[in-house]
């Protein structure tokens, strides 16, 4: 049950990063999850684990993470796009 939480607090931040920057990450439903455990990962390395957690995820670095890599993640593909 652990794992399923896990995935979908993955998800929902994810979400609510492409949300915030108004950007559709993609692969939908998995390219949110994939964003929000990416996301876990750079905010964990970046800001450490403060603030509430749940399934294991610290929310507030999280989300900052998943800011961070679908900001970068728009910016790689817009580039791919231009050159096609």
């Amino acid at each position: 049950m652990g794992f399923i939480l896990y995935l979908i607090v993955g998800g929902l931040i994810g979400w609510l990063a492409g949300v915030i920057l108004g950007k559709n990450v993609p692969g939908g439903i998995i390219g949110n999850i994939i964003a929000g455990i990416i996301g876990a990962w750079i905010g964990g390395e970046l800001l450490g684990s403060f603030g509430p957690t749940l399934a294991g995820i610290a929310i507030i670095p999280a989300l900052l993470g998943a800011i961070i890599f679908v900001f970068l993640l728009s910016l790689v593909l817009r580039s791919m796009r231009k050159r096609t």
